[in-house]
């Protein structure tokens, strides 16, 4: 399966902000995880013509068309910082 291209620009957006070791960033297809000590604590799907996120047991759908790479970024930052993660 081909790596998502809006994942690979939203992993290499977060890696550069989130330059911790406890911090890691995997794409595998259409899907992202983001890991802090080993422990999944995200998930992200591409599915065509939108994202859609799994943070804490909820889901959250963003539509590719109005929700750029930089855009879920920040949105993802804001947060980690706000959970302190």
């Amino acid at each position: 399966m081909a790596v998502s291209d809006y994942l690979k620009q939203l992993r290499d957006i977060l890696k550069e902000k989130l330059q911790r070791d406890d911090i890691s960033i995997i794409v595998i297809g259409s899907t992202m995880k983001i890991s802090k000590s080993g422990q999944t604590i995200m998930t992200l799907q591409d599915k065509g013509q939108i994202v859609e996120l799994n943070f804490q047991g909820k889901k959250y759908t963003y539509d590719k068309w109005y929700t750029k790479p930089p855009h879920l970024a920040q949105t993802i930052l804001n947060v980690f910082q706000y959970q302190n993660l």
